[in-house]
């Protein structure tokens, strides 16, 4: 009897097998249109954003390399007018890779680069806009994209703007360049306000954290400075 119940048991799964094969077979039969249509979408897409990576967007960017490197020889030069439109040589300027080249990791760059000539030459509310459109990458760009907004914010005399700037360029990777730069700033900025114990313990925190900085080489005579003050 236990065999019996085996082989009932046995044959019971066979059908649930055959009647789920059928099932299926039924289902692929009744939609093959709908599955094939959804299997060609997905080839297209993946094949889409391989070609669009590979044969239109490497090449751009590569070309957009190529084209600001004279815009960025200007722009060392401290020539910022001419970096962000006619830098020489029949090269684009900044501005004319982010309108030739939106998309690339090379035009997002120049969003950065054309914050920094605007902050430069005194327009501020423009150098906001740029540097907002940047989105960096890596460790250092953060730190440097929220420093540059924190310069034109407090030239535009948004202080408190300024100051939560600082703080998250500060924050951004912590290290004893950018950091204790940022730091130093801060300190300032309260200083300006004439918060002078927010100075003074941004002074102390460069001194106690970043004493081998450039920064906190000469914390001392702020420090000094601020505490006479108060």
């Amino acid at each position: 009897m236990a065999r019996r119940r085996s082989t009932s048991k046995k044959d019971e799964t066979l059908v649930d097998v055959v009647e789920v094969k059928d099932n299926a077979q039924d289902f692929m039969e009744k939609n093959q249109n709908t599955i094939f249509g959804v299997l060609v979408a997905l080839v297209l897409v993946v094949g889409g954003v391989f070609a669009y990576n590979n044969f239109y967007k490497a090449p751009r960017q590569k070309e957009a390399v190529a084209q600001m490197y004279q815009a960025q020889v200007q722009f060392e030069r401290d020539s910022f007018a001419l970096a962000l439109e006619n830098p020489g040589g029949g090269y684009g300027g900044f501005l004319d890779i982010i309108d030739n080249y939106s998309g690339t990791d090379a035009a997002n760059l120049a969003q950065y680069y054309a914050g920094i000539c605007y902050l430069n030459l005194g327009n501020f509310d423009v150098a906001t806009a740029y540097l907002e459109d940047f989105s960096p990458a890596g460790e250092v760009l953060p730190a440097m994209k929220y420093g540059a907004l924190g310069d034109a914010y407090s030239e535009l005399d948004n202080l408190s703007k300024a100051e939560s700037l600082y703080k998250k360029a500060a924050a951004a990777n912590p290290n004893e360049f950018t950091s204790a730069y940022y730091l130093q700033k801060l300190g300032l900025l309260y200083e300006k306000q004439q918060n002078f114990d927010a100075s003074l313990a941004t002074f102390q925190q460069i001194k106690d954290k970043y004493p081998t900085s450039p920064a906190g080489r000469d914390i001392d005579k702020y420090i000094a400075r601020v505490s006479s003050k108060k």
